[in-house]
């Protein structure tokens, strides 16, 4: 199935944290936070018209790992996989690697 978000939308696939820390210690499932917050772009709407009706670019693209506002998307799950969709504004940062 292909999903093509709308206006200035963004379709996120959740980045599982690492279950272990850098020093060797492995975090129990109680430890891990509610909800994640750093993700992966899967899809991009066109944008969002400013008051003039011209075409706003999106600030990220498919591909981009991103930091998200905790509690802005929405969770969805499709064909067993869990994804969130948002608002560009509920993205944070884009991680460079």
């Amino acid at each position: 199935m292909n999903i093509k978000p709308l206006s200035d939308h963004v379709l996120l696939q959740a980045v599982e944290e690492e279950k272990t820390t850098k020093g060797g210690i492995v975090l129990p499932e109680t430890a891990e936070k509610e909800r994640p917050v750093k993700a992966t772009v899967v899809a991009v709407g066109p944008g969002k018209r400013n008051e003039q009706g011209d075409l706003v670019p999106m600030g990220v693209k498919a591909g981009d790992v991103v930091l998200f506002k905790k509690y802005g998307p929405d969770e969805f799950e499709l064909d067993g996989t869990k994804y969130l969709v948002g608002d560009e504004d509920d993205i944070l940062a884009v991680i460079e690697q």
